[in-house]
């Protein structure tokens, strides 16, 4: 498994293109459709399906766009369902002006657990608390979490918001965090980061 990171858009989101065997999945498809989608070509990679660590728009503002080549779904949580139907509301009012945004389409909620998508296999962690339908994802033979905003490198999400919980993320991070040390996360903003520097940092 290849694992290629891209920090896009004025938000600085991470976008992860997982490859293997020529096929690709995009975890958070922010801010640059043109460029992710030459990326894919560039590789010579087929995308077999989009998800979402949650549902704030500059994680998300690729989705449609990317749909319009490729005929793959979009999986999300059905709890952040209510943001990801207000992804141009929400980027107008962050952004400072009215982008021009194509809506995901074929949106498939996912579930917890285990997933197979050949020719990857990982499971769906429910995380909430910086959102109610915040995920991570998790490459148990490849010790990778996708953790989006539920845990950066040195920091946590944020749980200001209206929708947020700060109990609910605090339970979350002790799911995540009970994790092998020598696991790599690779968070919605920011540097890389191994669960057990996070855990000693949690600690402190």
């Amino acid at each position: 498994m290849h694992i290629n990171t891209y920090s896009l858009g004025v938000m600085q989101a991470n976008c992860y293109c997982i490859e293997i065997e020529g096929k690709a999945i995009l975890i958070d498809p922010a801010d640059d459709a043109n460029f992710l989608l030459e990326e894919l070509q560039r590789r010579s990679l087929e995308l077999v399906a989009l998800y979402a660590t949650h549902g704030h728009f500059d994680h998300l503002l690729a989705v449609g766009e990317i749909q319009m080549s490729f005929n793959v779904p979009f999986y999300a949580s059905q709890k952040d369902l209510f943001l990801v139907e207000r992804i141009e509301s929400t980027a107008e009012h962050f952004l400072g002006h009215k982008p021009i945004i194509i809506p995901p389409q074929k949106i498939v909620f996912s579930p917890s657990g285990e997933v197979q998508i050949t020719p990857f296999t990982f499971q769906i962690i429910p995380t909430p608390g910086h959102t109610p339908g915040s995920v991570c994802y998790y490459f148990p033979e490849e010790k990778a979490l996708f953790t989006g905003d539920t845990l950066f490198a040195g920091a946590i999400g944020r749980t200001d918001l209206s929708y947020s919980n700060k109990k609910d993320l605090w339970n979350s991070l002790r799911t995540i965090l009970a994790l092998p040390d020598e696991v790599e996360i690779y968070p919605g903003h920011g540097e890389s980061s191994y669960i057990g520097q996070e855990k000693s940092f949690m600690h402190k």
